[in-house]
């Protein structure tokens, strides 16, 4: 860990067009967050055991996928917490080697849960073939990257600290 409170963690393939809105994401907040220190930004690609251990390095986890949010394709939806936890419970589908629950699991288990969590879904418009996101997914990343930063600055005042400069 690089001293980051908070890993963004952008899971996804970018193969399958929206399927990748998770690595969009996170390459379009390494773009607009230099100089953060409070942050570690991930291409969790479409996961693995390995991440387990980045996870339970940070107090603080925010991932960021293509998920069902029952709306049009580019429709946010963020679960924080116990929301989090129950929407990963709820049989979230994964296309993924190894699901998110598996990985929350892992840190339970080690007593290594992110003790702030969060989970932004973006709905996707197509999981075909593609090599970038449908154009209503690709004019969600804005949006999404500004929510993120929202929860971050929120938990931030939440927890005492001055993060004003964002």
């Amino acid at each position: 860990m690089t001293g980051a409170t908070t890993l963004v963690l952008g899971i996804g393939n970018t193969l399958l067009s929206d399927e990748g809105i998770g690595i969009y994401i996170i390459r379009h907040l390494d773009e607009t967050t230099q100089g953060r220190d409070d942050l570690e930004l991930m291409d969790g690609g479409t996961l693995s055991f390995t991440l387990a251990e980045a996870i339970s390095a940070h107090p603080r986890l925010i991932v960021v996928d293509a998920g069902r949010t029952e709306g049009p394709a580019g429709t946010l939806a963020v679960f924080e917490g116990d929301a989090m936890d129950a929407r990963l419970r709820g049989g979230l589908q994964s296309v993924h080697e190894v699901s998110l629950s598996d990985l929350m699991d892992i840190a339970r288990l080690t007593d290594s849960l992110p003790q702030r969590r969060a989970l932004v879904a973006v709905q996707p418009d197509s999981l075909d073939w593609g090599d970038g996101p449908t154009p209503a997914v690709e004019a969600s990343i804005p949006l999404a990257a500004r929510a993120i930063l929202k929860i971050i600055a929120r938990w931030d005042t939440e927890e005492g600290g001055d993060r004003s400069s964002y």
